[in-house]
């Protein structure tokens, strides 16, 4: 079975846009690859103007809320890194079957990555201590630039979202039998034995071992 990969476009989030964010894209994958029966509901981004369909598993919710919570503890400790948080998908199969163990393994089929680049608000380096000049003309450049930034990084969230329907909608070849449930899947975050560039151990084993072509851009 083929492992089909798609490497989102990177986003630079400030640690506050963290959660927002990566709520959106996870519920918008999941939403977007759970063939069975859900109740969908409308849920709209704490800080941008972006509306995006949950699968309305409270289970699943919780899952996402957790992992993100262990991405921003790692960003806290880990700040302006480049890092990805990895959604896979995978079928598990039984693996030499005998009288008396069963061993089961697990087959991926499809992984998303969502490529991040957390950075410091500017002025957070700023010393309590130093004063700056009042400067109301600066203060409004600076509030304009931040201003604009939040725009943009908007349009850049809308335009992942957009790559995930896509990608979604064009590959569907590699999915293995409908059941009905959820699909077996799990969230990868970086950990502290990471590489700098925030690849997950975890992750870069299988892709060396499963014989794929990943690549690490």
């Amino acid at each position: 079975m083929n492992c089909e990969t798609c490497h989102l476009n990177e986003l630079e989030l400030e640690p506050p846009e963290i959660r927002d964010v990566l709520r959106c894209i996870l519920h918008t994958i999941f939403f977007h690859r759970t063939l069975t029966l859900v109740r969908p509901k409308d849920v709209d981004c704490d800080l941008f103007e972006i509306t995006y369909v949950q699968c309305g598993l409270a289970e699943l919710e919780k899952e996402v809320d957790e992992k993100i919570n262990q991405f921003v503890a790692w960003a806290e400790k880990h700040p302006n890194r480049r890092s990805q948080v990895c959604l896979s998908f995978f079928d598990e199969k039984n693996k030499h079957p005998g009288w008396f163990s069963s061993k089961t393994e697990r087959i991926y089929w499809e992984q998303w990555f969502i490529n991040l680049h957390v950075i410091s608000p500017k002025g957070q380096g700023k010393s309590r201590g130093s004063k700056a000049p009042a400067n109301s003309k600066g203060q409004a450049l600076e509030e304009t630039s931040s201003s604009s930034r939040h725009d943009a990084l908007g349009l850049l969230i809308q335009e992942v979202l957009f790559q995930i329907i896509n990608y979604a909608n064009e590959k569907k070849d590699h999915i293995p039998p409908i059941s009905d449930r959820i699909f077996n899947h799990e969230i990868l975050i970086p950990s502290s034995t990471d590489s700098v560039f925030g690849w997950n151990a975890d992750v870069l084993r299988r892709a060396l071992s499963s014989g794929h072509s990943y690549s690490l851009n």
